[in-house]
């Protein structure tokens, strides 16, 4: 999905994908204002989908999903601000082929200078995901951080993770369309933790450390106060969703996920 990025950014994530993938297809969905350009646009496996409006991440994708069909096996959620090697997704694809109970799969994310980012995570509570913005004490702060976003997980081995980004994906597509792609009623952030959340109630989602791409991260709500607001806002929908206190399914999947790594 695009937004006005910079055609070198996803410029690389298409070329990116076209080495790495013999014979996929590549929608690029563009939500800008005007048509974006890029000669990869004309490349024979590139679909160039202007939405003529800001659909929103999870619309975007859902289009894309739509104009795929039924004539893929494993789709790629890939945000325009990745790019990684030609051995990454026979490594993903590979993953899905040899354990039938696995439905989605993400690499390691790297920030441009090597630095892992910290993706893989537990389903949030409000105190993860909102509260722990606005605590004044940096121990306390790190405290949750550290639990939240699984510091404790090892890099050498695959792990089943509750929460993934949807920043980079690999998902069987059949079960992309069995829970209905992206619950639209998220603008942008948190669509991918509903996304992964109800994919994991259909197959195990699993963090592949083998293979890295990387990821330049903005973490734009941070810095920006309409972000912020987004991001606050497809919070509160996400818990009136799942239950802010009471939600037995997230506390079952946290507990086993942090259980795993105590015994690993």
């Amino acid at each position: 999905m695009l937004f006005h990025n910079e055609p070198a950014q996803y410029g690389a994530a298409m070329r990116s994908f076209l080495d790495g993938c013999e014979d996929g297809l590549l929608y690029v969905v563009d939500n800008s204002a005007t048509p974006l350009e890029h000669p990869l646009f004309n490349h024979p496996r590139v679909r160039h989908v202007f939405a003529g409006r800001n659909l929103g991440f999870g619309a975007a994708h859902n289009r894309a999903l739509a104009l795929i069909g039924g004539q893929s096996d494993v789709h790629l959620l890939l945000n325009p601000d990745i790019s990684f090697t030609p051995a990454v997704l026979p490594v993903l694809t590979r993953c899905l082929a040899s354990h039938a109970d696995i439905g989605v799969v993400m690499p390691r994310i790297q920030y441009p200078n090597g630095e892992l980012q910290r993706l893989c995570k537990l389903l949030p509570t409000p105190v993860d995901l909102i509260l722990r913005r606005f605590i004044p004490s940096a121990a306390l702060r790190e405290r949750i951080n550290r639990r939240y976003e699984l510091h404790a997980l090892p890099q050498d081995r695959q792990a089943d993770i509750p929460s993934l980004s949807g920043c980079f994906l690999l998902v069987r597509t059949r079960l992309l369309q069995q829970v209905g792609g992206f619950d639209e009623r998220y603008f942008m952030y948190m669509e991918d933790v509903d996304l992964v959340r109800r994919l994991g109630d259909l197959a195990r989602t699993v963090y592949e450390p083998a293979v890295h791409v990387t990821h330049d991260y903005a973490k734009g709500s941070y810095r920006n106060r309409k972000l912020l607001g987004y991001h606050l806002k497809s919070a509160m929908k996400y818990f009136a969703k799942w239950g802010w206190v009471l939600d037995q399914a997230r506390g079952e999947r946290n507990r086993g996920t942090l259980k795993s790594l105590a015994g690993r």
